[in-house]
């Protein structure tokens, strides 16, 4: 034992470990060296040299399986506060991904810190572009944006300028988030983007007018819910319209390894409806119930003694909504969606089956 400590004086806590397990009853020595060790282990530093290469940040952290790990996943995705990150901050969060994709590792990078990167990575460059995408299309920037759109359209209903105006903020704002977050990596000219905004936009207004007017003939309470009414059928119009171009052309499709294997309009259409089912379920708790809350608000002495309360009260409402209902609404359909070969194009179907026979179900990014 003597031998032994002489050689480990160099390492002072291990060589007190063993003067202290010497010392003890033979009955306490296993406590004391299960204490003295599980110390000893929590104290190691994790050296950046342990981080392997073979964890795959390609796909998210949790299982995208279940709707939980969806939900996780998309509560780091949409998080507001990536918002107000800075362009440094991003450009470094994109390096450390594509290095370590490279195989490269930043010296002292923790598991911890990568996946922290990835997803500062994901809030802010496109799947299949890796494009850096304009800053209020971002999924982080749904919360603080809609919140306030949102807000204005519950509390400013009653008179037709104010539906127009605030329908058409928000489908302009729905444009940008549709076409941000679109399916696919084939650019859109001008003349098709500006084409897509317009009859979009136009068509959920006209909408939105048409609603109001039925909405006249309804109890006070049924007129509040107009706003959603519109927001649900403008979606509708929007997403397919500024998404056109899949629908005409299709998205990429591949095969589980990622093998890119053509092209399918058919998976556009299942990845468009998908999303427009999510944003409509995003839009039922901000538009349905503030409403209701308001209703019973706005009898209150103190609401009617300050009115000018009802704008932020609204606002608030609907952004405490909004905080759970992007993610876990967005989590509603897998990221990387699927579909059975079976399913495609013909054409496509033939091609699959003679370059890839193995190959039964296709994935493809849905969008957001």
């Amino acid at each position: 034992m003597s031998r032994q400590l002489g050689e480990n004086a160099k390492f002072p806590t291990l060589q007190r470990a063993l003067e202290l397990y010497t010392s003890l009853p033979a009955g306490c020595r296993d406590i004391e060296r299960s204490i003295v060790f599980k110390s000893n282990l929590n104290r190691v530093p994790k050296m950046s040299g342990d981080l392997p290469l073979n964890i795959n940040i390609k796909e998210p952290r949790w299982d995208q399986g279940t709707f939980m790990g969806r939900a996780m996943h998309f509560f780091m995705v949409t998080d507001p506060r990536n918002v107000l990150l800075s362009s440094e901050t991003l450009e470094e969060a994109r390096v450390i991904v594509e290095n370590y994709r490279s195989g490269v590792v930043a010296p002292g990078l923790t598991e911890d810190q990568l996946w922290r990167a990835k997803y500062v990575y994901d809030s802010a460059f496109h799947p299949d572009t890796g494009e850096k995408m304009f800053v209020i299309g971002r999924m982080s920037a749904q919360v603080p944006m809609n919140m306030s759109i949102t807000g204005c359209m519950l509390t400013f209903y009653r008179t037709t300028p104010a539906v127009v105006f605030w329908q058409w903020v928000n489908q302009s704002f729905n444009a940008v988030v549709n076409y941000t977050n679109r399916s696919g990596d084939a650019p859109m000219t001008i003349n098709q983007l500006g084409a897509a905004y317009v009859s979009a936009t136009t068509g959920a207004v006209i909408t939105a007018l048409g609603l109001k007017t039925l909405a006249t003939r309804l109890p006070p309470i049924a007129s509040r819910f107009v706003p959603f009414a519109a927001v649900a059928a403008a979606n509708c119009i929007n997403i397919p319209f500024m998404r056109q171009r899949e629908l005409k052309y299709g998205i990429p499709v591949t095969d589980e390894n990622g093998n890119r294997l053509g092209e399918s309009a058919n998976a556009a259409r299942q990845a468009i409806m998908q999303v427009v089912v999510s944003r409509i379920g995003m839009a039922v708790p901000a538009m349905a119930i503030p409403p209701v809350i308001m209703n019973a608000l706005e009898k209150r002495a103190f609401m009617k003694r300050f009115p000018v309360l009802n704008a932020p009260i609204q606002v608030g409402l609907v952004g405490l909504c909004l905080v759970f209902a992007t993610p876990l609404c967005c989590a509603l359909f897998p990221q990387k969606s699927s579909m059975k070969v079976s399913g495609l194009e013909a054409e496509l179907q033939d091609r699959i089956r003679q370059s890839n026979p193995a190959t039964t179900v296709v994935y493809f990014n849905k969008g957001l």
